[in-house]
């Protein structure tokens, strides 16, 4: 082959070379559009089904809030006895089994909102056993030292609900 064949052969390669390149280039690029497109829908689809689920995680944990904060809960449990320690533990007991109840919500919600949850859990039972330690001796005088210490300071479930309130307004945006 002599040097003109070559060239002449080379001519007729390069714009197939250049034609293929760019085929595959659009190819490349109309297949990831697609890609992207797909999981869009199927993302968007999946909202569809979780978000009313999601929602109605929220929704339990606010309750579970709401019904283990102080004042709610002291008004709601009536001491069933005469000594204060079985009121504490009755209280604390009525938080755990409805936290127990609530578990499985932790999967619909953000690591932080669950951690925020468990931790105005267990405050809530520390403000209960601080209270417990005071020389009180009656149910009754348990129960107002409680509700004494909720007034002071913010309670616990309030400053969750909040972050609960918040984190399900970002779903939303």
């Amino acid at each position: 082959m002599s040097g003109d064949q070559i060239l002449q052969l080379f001519a007729y390669l390069l714009p197939a070379v250049v034609t293929g390149a760019v085929a595959f280039y659009f190819f490349r690029l109309h297949t990831r559009n697609e890609d992207g497109r797909r999981r869009f829908l199927l993302h968007k689809d999946s909202q569809k089904e979780t978000l009313p689920i999601r929602l109605q995680a929220y929704e339990r944990m606010a309750l579970f809030l709401e019904r283990i904060a102080l004042n709610s809960l002291v008004v709601r449990v009536a001491p069933t006895g005469k000594k204060k320690s079985d009121y504490e533990n009755l209280l604390i007991k009525q938080i755990e089994t409805e936290f127990e109840h609530n578990l499985s919500q932790q999967i619909y919600m953000s690591d932080s909102c669950w951690n925020i949850i468990k931790t105005a859990k267990n405050t809530t039972i520390q403000i209960i056993r601080s209270a417990g330690m005071s020389e009180t001796d009656s149910p009754d005088k348990l129960r107002e030292d409680i509700l004494n210490q909720t007034m002071e300071k913010e309670s616990p479930s309030n400053a969750a609900l909040a972050f609960v309130k918040k984190e399900v307004a970002e779903l939303w945006d």
